[in-house]
């Protein structure tokens, strides 16, 4: 996993201050490394790397980065698993005489490759997740990379002449000449979406390299210091277009048994490591299927981990150990306390460095510090739902477009106006009076709050809009902003390929370019490295992700389920009975938390005169849904989460922004 740091000058610089900020830089990732760490300096180009190790494979001092290329034109730090390093380095052997290894890493392979085949051919063989700095001492060119599905981050900026570059933005900030102030367009994005979606960073100037890109910068440019310009190697749009102009036209069973074939392959390549290794289960359909591969390629128990809540709406936990004990893993579950939760809260803002508000962050640190005191690398299910249609707003906005869609835009938004004109509280009391008459499927929970929404939906002038709705927070208004201005575009800023005919492909397709790497995967990489955990996902190997794209859509979402063909899968293994029940997610029970037990926390960062004197955001509409919540005539649990992770982030990062 770990973590890596680099900055280039403009002029040389002695050897000495290079390494000394190149290892302040690094030191402060130790908790993406703590085995090993290591510069690399080139003065006459005054540029450094640096590089703190979580040992996973090779252990041996052969592993250490910065490592060179065997030629000794290229240097390189790597964070992140090339899951196919075997079969390359067979195919180098074979194919290219290249022998005389020093150890068996897949980092010394990695630079075989591009000795071999070049930095963009050698990225198009990769099979794996990983970011990485490669410096080429022959053109004098610094190539930055990240995997085709974002699963590591990697950030860069200019700074006051010095080109920064790290997997966390804390290593920028320890360079001496960083200095950023917080994006205006970057926050406005973040209340939209609850997380800052890329390029943008929180700063200004910082940006975060896109998923499946490649960035190369020439000692010219640095010397002109021209606009830095990355370019896809590999493109998901490119992907989709491609499957869907070869569309699998087999049956439902053989899609299985290919499905099926692929998933087995990437666990299995996953689970090569030389540490102690596991896998999160909560239970659902996608841990449950990565587990179930596992254990059924796997000669010892395999080690899954869960957390509990006592509070049974929110507890998966009984779900988690009925498979476990079918699979016959060795289980360990955990059920945690408010206090124990709720202690996670103050290391929010400095594991994330950015504001970024997806509650279920909480669960996933304590899960991954469960799993930590027993294994070095985790497999998680994540990507199921983006892949296979797992998200209930598939289901919502094809639902509208199917039976209001075809209604004038001037009759739908005066239905929204009249679902709008009752209040929650009302909606809410209306289908606790006739929840006994209704189907399981129609017993939500805030019943009031859904019908809210659903009114915006009604009101949504086309699919763009509607997406908009379904997945945004806050209005537009409650940042700061000049007359006339409109929020810069994010996820949909993409834009969907012209083969993707219906609204849930097209949710889908955002789904896996914004809401996957920008908070699913952020959300899982900074917490299970803020114990030092590597996490692996292999639903998101770029193989079964090209296939998911040739299935048609029934084969993903039929009678109001998604996910049919995993579930095909994993029913191969785990009885139908153990996994069909409702989709709850990895969640909290904030709203009661923020009443309660974080009340006095939440209304401190929610002061209205504090709101006043930052100027971020205008307190009004935050202070009137602070008041609905606590009153319960509202639940804002994730409004105010936004604003709270924000203001905490604030604090920990600026606290003279907040000071009287």
């Amino acid at each position: 996993m770990c973590g890596l740091i680099g900055f280039w000058e403009t002029q040389p610089v002695p050897r000495d201050e290079l390494a000394a900020v190149a290892t302040r830089m690094a030191d402060s990732l130790a908790h993406r490394g703590p085995d090993d760490s290591g510069v690399w300096v080139d003065p006459a180009a005054g540029l450094a790397v640096g590089f703190r190790r979580l040992s996973i494979v090779d252990l041996t001092p052969e592993g250490h980065q910065p490592m060179s290329s065997a030629s000794g034109r290229y240097v390189i730090v790597f964070n992140g698993e090339l899951y196919n390093f075997q079969e390359l380095r067979e195919t180098l052997e074979r194919d290219h005489g290249v022998g005389g290894w020093r150890g068996h890493s897949d980092t010394e392979v990695m630079l075989a490759a591009f000795d071999q085949w070049g930095v963009e051919a050698a990225l198009k063989r990769f099979v794996g997740m990983f970011a990485f700095a490669l410096w080429d001492q022959q053109t004098r060119t610094l190539h930055l990379a990240r995997d085709r599905m974002g699963e590591k981050p990697l950030y860069y900026a200019w700074m006051d002449g010095v080109l920064l570059f790290g997997s966390e933005l804390k290593a920028l900030c320890a360079h001496p000449r960083f200095h950023a102030a917080p994006d205006q367009d970057a926050i406005a994005l973040y209340m939209r979406y609850a997380c800052v979606p890329a390029p943008f960073s929180i700063y200004f100037g910082v940006s975060k390299l896109l998923p499946g890109t490649l960035l190369s910068v020439t000692s010219e440019d640095l010397r002109l210091r021209q606009k830095l310009q990355s370019h896809p190697y590999w493109s998901l749009s490119d992907a989709v277009t491609n499957a869907l102009r070869n569309p699998f036209s087999g049956s439902e069973d053989e899609a299985a048994d290919e499905l099926e074939r692929l998933l087995r392959g990437s666990v299995a390549a996953q689970m090569v490591a030389d540490v102690p290794l596991g896998a999160f289960l909560s239970g659902g359909v996608d841990s449950s299927t990565v587990v179930a591969l596992m254990q059924a390629q796997s000669a010892q128990r395999v080690r899954t981990f869960t957390i509990g809540f006592h509070e049974q709406a929110y507890n998966e936990a009984v779900y988690a150990k009925r498979v476990a004990q079918h699979l016959g893993t060795d289980h360990t579950e955990l059920y945690v306390s408010p206090e124990e939760a709720l202690a996670v809260v103050p290391k929010l803002a400095t594991l994330y460095d950015e504001p970024f508000a997806d509650s279920s962050q909480i669960p996933t640190f304590l899960v991954s510090q469960l799993a930590r005191r027993h294994v070095t690398v985790s497999l998680s299910g994540d990507g199921g739902d983006e892949l296979f249609g797992g998200y209930n707003r598939y289901f919502w906005g094809r639902a509208v477009r199917r039976r209001i869609g075809w209604a004038p835009l001037s009759l739908r938004r005066a239905l929204a106006a009249g679902i709008t004109s009752i209040s929650p509280g009302t909606w809410d009391g209306l289908f606790d009076s006739i929840s006994s008459l209704l189907p399981r499927r129609l017993r939500y929970t805030s019943a009031g709050d859904k019908m809210h929404k659903l009114g915006g939906l009604f009101s949504a002038e086309d699919d763009r809009t509607l997406y908009e709705r379904l997945i945004s927070h806050w209005p537009d208004e409650v940042t700061h902003r000049a007359a006339g201005y409109r929020i810069p575009p994010g996820w949909i800023a993409y834009g969907t390929p012209g083969s993707l005919r219906t609204l849930p492909e097209r949710m889908m397709y955002l789904d896996a370019l914004g809401y996957l790497p920008d908070d699913i995967l952020v959300k899982i990489d900074r917490a299970a490295m803020g114990v030092s955990l590597e996490t692996r996902v292999p639903l998101l190997d770029h193989r079964v992700v090209e296939f998911a794209w040739r299935l048609p859509m029934d084969m993903k979402l039929r009678k109001g389920k998604g996910k049919r063909l995993l579930r095909r899968v994993l029913y191969r293994y785990v009885p139908r009975e153990l996994i069909e029940r409702r989709k709850m997610g990895f969640s909290i029970p904030l709203d009661s938390w923020l009443r309660g037990p974080l009340k006095d926390w939440a209304e401190a960062l929610l002061a209205e005169k504090r709101l006043q004197r930052e100027g971020f955001f205008d307190p009004v509409p935050i202070r009137r849904r602070w008041t609905e919540h606590l009153s319960g005539r509202r639940n804002w649990q994730h409004h105010l989460w936004d604003v709270l992770m924000f203001q905490a982030w604030l604090d920990r990062w600026h606290p003279s922004a907040g000071a009287a």
